[in-house]
């Protein structure tokens, strides 16, 4: 069983984003609860609006999961790593290049920007060899269900697809639980 999950937000949002905040608290409601850590990245601590280059990003994933990991008395690699969008994708990336976790948590992975399939955000798949969890809307401009099935073959880790209605955003209560509910579901399932 992983010992926490840190959780990221999207680039246009903070770590107080009613998705993340009723994902944290589902998990914190589920039979066996699990702690979740919601951080945001340095260019939202900074009060700046443009997101971090993935170096940034990948380097302070590590410090922050290392810090939260020293604090639960566990290695990394026991903890789950995830987020929304851009903050999902960076988590990938950050175990990508070794940085050892329990598993992912991708919401609304951002494949490609909307209306543009030819730019993917997926080279480094084949380096993730965790569980990883992706939920997504049925309807997500960042990537469809066919396009997500198509290049998620290529991570050799354990794959779990969750298709939910509506689009890349989690606005509305029904929906942000929904998503909470698979992401708890498949937490207990590890």
């Amino acid at each position: 069983m992983p010992a926490g999950l840190l959780l990221t937000p999207g680039a246009g949002a903070s770590s107080e984003s009613p998705a993340l905040v009723t994902v944290e608290r589902v998990l914190a409601e589920a039979s066996v609860p699990l702690p979740v850590r919601r951080v945001d990245f340095p260019y939202r601590l900074a009060g700046r609006r443009m997101p971090d280059r993935p170096p940034v990003a990948v380097a302070h994933l590590r410090e922050t999961a290392a810090a939260w990991a020293d604090e639960l008395g566990v290695p990394t690699d026991r903890l789950l790593l995830g987020g929304r969008s851009y903050g999902g994708r960076m988590c990938s990336m950050a175990v990508a290049e070794g940085l050892p976790a329990a598993g992912l948590v991708l919401l609304s992975y951002p494949l490609h920007p909307p209306g543009k399939p030819e730019r993917l955000r997926v080279e480094h798949f084949g380096a993730i060899g965790v569980p990883t969890l992706f939920v997504s809307g049925d309807k997500d401009p960042f990537g469809t269900p066919d396009e997500l099935a198509e290049h998620v073959a290529a991570i050799p880790g354990p794959v779990t697809t969750v298709t939910l209605p509506g689009a890349h955003d989690m606005r509305g209560v029904g929906r942000e639980r929904a998503v909470a509910e698979a992401v708890a579901d498949w937490v207990a399932s590890l």
